[in-house]
């Protein structure tokens, strides 16, 4: 009973902050920095999820080694973007450097 009720107050919690934001979305103007500071959460959030997928794929501790195929293509991946600066180039090019690392350096 103790879970039911955490998880419908996070619930709660979660769509209170959120319908906030919607009822009160254009009478509550934010200042220009909190606007900035709201520009840079998406990256933010991005790089939360893909460095630890990337530095520690099997969730045992760092693996910054030449055998470990995610951290070889997210390498190759930020070379790519900076040098073309095409999102599709970069996923296109780093996916094949992951599956060919994976399949034929590694094996």
């Amino acid at each position: 009973m103790n879970y039911v009720t955490l998880i419908l107050g996070m619930a709660a919690v979660t769509f209170g902050i959120r319908a906030a934001v919607f009822i009160l979305g254009d009478r509550l103007p934010f200042p220009p920095v909190v606007r900035t500071a709201l520009s840079f959460v998406p990256v933010t959030v991005l790089t939360a999820i893909i460095v630890p997928m990337t530095v520690s794929p099997h969730g045992n501790g760092a693996e910054i080694t030449w055998r470990n195929p995610q951290l070889v293509a997210a390498l190759v991946a930020i070379i790519v973007c900076a040098l073309t600066k095409r999102p599709l180039v970069t996923i296109a090019i780093s996916l094949a450097v992951f599956f060919v690392w994976q399949f034929a350096v590694l094996r």
